[in-house]
């Protein structure tokens, strides 16, 4: 956890570097469109079906509607690291060089070009772990509902799980011959990853903090640093 806590701290001070605040705003912006776009396609899907089928009078559609755009809301947290997976994903060989590049030169002398396509499969990889893993979880979130805290401390559990091992990924793909990290680590990396998310305000830089945090993880342990 020592070496996960140093990361995250050096990755914090890599958010105003002027490349990666400009990857941050370009992920941002995208992300939220994407979460926009995701949203509507849910509510008015929901209201097609309502209507379509004619389940409910025109009253309770309306106040179903209104269900509806409060469960979207609820199930935002979810929702926005699905998609902010994605946009990273589509940015993470920018993120990882650019980290590389300042902090660790002779790593990022010797890696491997990341293509688009690559990034891409890793990215849709990532949502369909997160997504199936807290779907299989739900079960197990609905029984924990009653503990009042049991909910969250679970799903902190299983999406730090996810995320370890989906930043790994990340930047070991630029970095084959390198082996893996130990699965404290991975799970440290993967904890305060899923710790970033539900923080108000911070859930918007976590998906940036998390990639960069990922890089020094990976070569804090080999002694890289400059």
């Amino acid at each position: 956890m020592t070496r996960a806590v140093r990361a995250f701290l050096l990755a914090l001070r890599d958010v105003p570097n002027p490349r990666v605040l400009r990857i941050l705003l370009q992920s941002l912006a995208l992300t939220l469109l994407l979460l926009i776009v995701v949203g509507a396609a849910l509510y008015f899907a929901a209201r097609w079906a309502l209507d379509h089928w004619q389940w409910l009078g025109a009253s309770e559609r309306d106040m179903a509607g209104i269900l509806v755009v409060l469960a979207i809301i609820a199930g935002s947290w979810l929702l926005f690291r699905a998609v902010a997976i994605v946009v990273v994903g589509l940015f993470a060989d920018a993120i990882v060089a650019d980290v590389e590049g300042r902090h660790y030169p002779a790593a990022a002398a010797r890696a491997v070009d990341v293509g688009w396509r690559q990034n891409i499969r890793l990215a849709l990889a990532s949502v369909v772990r997160l997504i199936g893993g807290n779907l299989l979880a739900l079960p197990i979130y609905i029984l924990l509902l009653v503990t009042g805290i049991g909910t969250p401390i679970f799903a902190l559990f299983v999406n730090g799980l996810l995320l370890g091992r989906d930043l790994e990924a990340m930047v070991l793909a630029r970095h084959p011959d390198r082996p893996r990290l130990d699965r404290p680590a991975r799970w440290s990396l993967g904890l305060l990853s899923a710790a970033s998310f539900v923080v108000p305000v911070a859930n918007l830089l976590a998906p940036i903090v998390s990639a960069a945090m990922a890089v020094h993880m990976l070569h804090l342990r080999s002694g890289d640093r400059k």
